[in-house]
């Protein structure tokens, strides 16, 4: 039996390694747990008896997007909905006094950003606990976007942020289609049904349209960060608000950060926002998931036995379709 069983993952691992030549993404292998329901790991803890005061790091990793992310035999989490369920948790937990966002993430899509955004306002509107934000590696635009819901933003020196804008990729095959002799028909209810479609160029009424919608989606960021940056004038806001990505020193400088730091320092600020001196840090996860420290990731790995594949789709091959983003991902070509 044991035998048979190697054999099975070793042709699965095989199949695996020759798809891995020409791809980047994770596929990941490993046991799931029965039990779904986020347990509690803690941390860290400061010396003391009886130290029952929490702060949660609720961490947010990767592209924000309202789906799951998928993997080999294995249905990963929608980080939307994840990050819901942890709020949820820390929300109802009477002795968590603060919470620490630890953002690692470029944005996503301007669904899914905002809808975080909008659970983050809700969480602190109802359990009234302070937020501090703390950057990573990058919180650029819909990670940004989320940054502004908390009450104090710290980044660390090597952080990349900013971003604060909107995009929309398309594409047209329309040139490569007519010299390899294929016509694409659209049978369609409107002329505009087919916005976007790659079959065809863009005519300068699509521009104007999907022009519009990215210009008040951009709007709708300023206005996100011109709230959450209370006393940094809307022009400020505007200046910054071109697109580009700062590092940390810039944006101190820009009004949009207030502090340069580390994950230590943000549980510190955490802890004086939510009046307790000694507290234990805790993260959430799924059963079986070990998290060591504050940089750990509990994301949809966390259930299982950890990555026995290790393969990697570059981002268009699982794109869906076009899509309105909050996104810092350069080298997609300019306009």
């Amino acid at each position: 039996m044991f035998r048979r069983i190697a054999g099975v993952l070793g042709v699965l691992c095989l199949s695996a390694l020759l798809v891995a030549g020409c791809s980047p993404r994770s596929y990941l292998l490993g046991s799931l747990s029965g039990d779904r329901e986020l347990a509690e790991t803690e941390i860290e803890r400061d010396k003391g008896f009886f130290v029952t005061d929490k702060i949660a790091v609720i961490e947010v990793d990767g592209l924000m997007a309202n789906r799951r992310r998928s993997g080999l035999l294995r249905a990963g989490e929608n980080p939307v909905s994840i990050f819901a369920e942890k709020l949820e948790k820390a929300g109802k937990d009477s002795d968590v006094k603060a919470v620490v966002l630890r953002l690692n993430s470029p944005g996503g899509t301007v669904g899914a950003a905002d809808a975080m955004y909008h659970q983050l306002v809700e969480f602190k509107k109802e359990h009234g606990k302070p937020v501090v934000a703390c950057m990573l590696d990058v919180a650029a635009s819909g990670a940004y976007y989320l940054a502004c819901g908390s009450d104090g933003i710290v980044a660390q020196p090597s952080t990349v942020t900013g971003s604060i804008g909107t995009i929309i990729h398309t594409m047209s095959f329309e040139g490569t289609m007519e010299k390899l002799g294929i016509k694409s028909v659209a049978i369609k209810s409107g002329k505009l049904k087919d916005l976007g479609s790659p079959f065809r160029d863009l005519s300068e009424e699509d521009r104007e349209v999907l022009q519009g919608i990215v210009t008040e989606f951009y709007e709708q960021f300023v206005r996100v960060v011109d709230h959450g940056r209370k006393g940094l004038e809307q022009q400020k806001v505007r200046e910054a608000a071109d697109g580009r990505v700062f590092t940390a020193t810039e944006a101190l400088k820009a009004g949009l950060i207030d502090r340069i730091g580390y994950p230590e320092d943000g549980i510190s600020w955490a802890k004086k926002l939510g009046g307790v001196k000694k507290a234990r840090v805790v993260m959430y996860h799924r059963p079986r998931g070990y998290r060591p420290n504050i940089y750990s990731s509990a994301d949809f790995r966390a259930d299982g036995l950890g990555p026995l594949i290790n393969i990697e789709l570059p981002d268009w091959l699982t794109a869906e379709g076009t899509q309105f983003l909050y996104l810092w991902q350069p080298g997609l070509g300019e306009e």
